[in-house]
């Protein structure tokens, strides 16, 4: 055991700043969004617990982010999450790494990725590749319920934006929330990457012993792939994002049966599947 007791990294950290004004200069403390590695293992019977992604991430709901990821990977649902107590860990390495066990082998055995990622560990070389790929990894078929109208659609940014509490606090935190078709919030977290955003919100459903598949959910960002990506594999109805859809992420959303909608703000939205 380390003699130095390790201290959990908070979202935000202080930092001081010089302002400028015009003329005037005023030095104060400000705070900004923290930027971390997590380091995710993952361990089923038989099978001791190795890494297999590392992501920047914003410190919090850590197992959240790690149950969703695992899921959007197609390797199972979590039989149990904790911080890692492998004492070769330096003490500020003891919350930036997370350990996650499957009730049972996946699907799938992960290689291990000694590379910091941004998004999914999806292998293909093309897109038509991807998006087969996706989709016969997905553990539910499309979505079956009723969807946002879209009177709701274009309101669900505004409903998001009051629970941005590190956005507001620090301007560079994104989020993703999902929501009932008929606009009632479910969840929201927020994270310096909008693909962790994703998968700590779905991860919250999955600990909690519920479904992830919601109506609709709603980004801050543009709905990339990888974005798409996770919302198909949960078995979401929309995805709802703030800026523009990419063609992949369009093909992905068509072949995959969600409702891909971009430019939501106020009184417009532009629906592309």
């Amino acid at each position: 055991m380390s003699a130095t007791k390790a201290r959990r990294p908070g979202p935000t950290t202080r930092v001081r700043v010089a302002e400028h004004r015009g003329e005037e200069l005023r030095r104060h403390e400000d705070r900004v969004l923290t930027e971390e590695p997590l380091e995710i293992r993952l361990a089923w019977p038989g099978a001791p617990a190795r890494r297999v992604w590392t992501t920047l991430r914003t410190p919090g709901h850590d197992f959240e982010l790690a149950a969703g990821w695992v899921h959007h990977e197609g390797l199972g649902r979590p039989a149990g999450v904790a911080y890692c107590t492998d004492v070769e860990l330096r003490p500020e390495q003891e919350f930036n790494v997370v350990t996650l066990s499957l009730a049972a082998t996946p699907p799938r055995v992960p290689s291990q990725l000694d590379a910091l990622s941004a998004g999914s560990a999806a292998c293909g070389v093309c897109g038509t590749d991807e998006v087969g790929e996706v989709l016969a990894r997905r553990p539910t078929g499309p979505w079956s319920g009723a969807l946002p109208s879209a009177d709701v659609v274009r309101r669900l940014p505004d409903l998001m934006r009051p629970h941005q509490r590190l956005f507001e606090r620090t301007g560079s935190a994104h989020a993703a929330g999902l929501f009932a078709a008929d606009g009632s919030l479910v969840a929201v977290r927020e994270d310096v990457g909008r693909h962790n955003a994703v998968d700590k919100v779905v991860g919250s459903r999955l600990l909690a012993g519920a479904s992830p598949a919601e109506a609709a959910l709603v980004i801050s960002g543009r709905a990339g792939f990888e974005l798409v990506q996770k919302a198909v594999a949960s078995g979401i109805g929309a995805l709802v994002a703030v800026g523009a859809p990419t063609g992949l992420s369009v093909r992905l959303a068509e072949a995959g049966g969600l409702a891909l909608f971009g430019w939501t703000k106020g009184e417009r939205t532009v629906r592309y599947a």
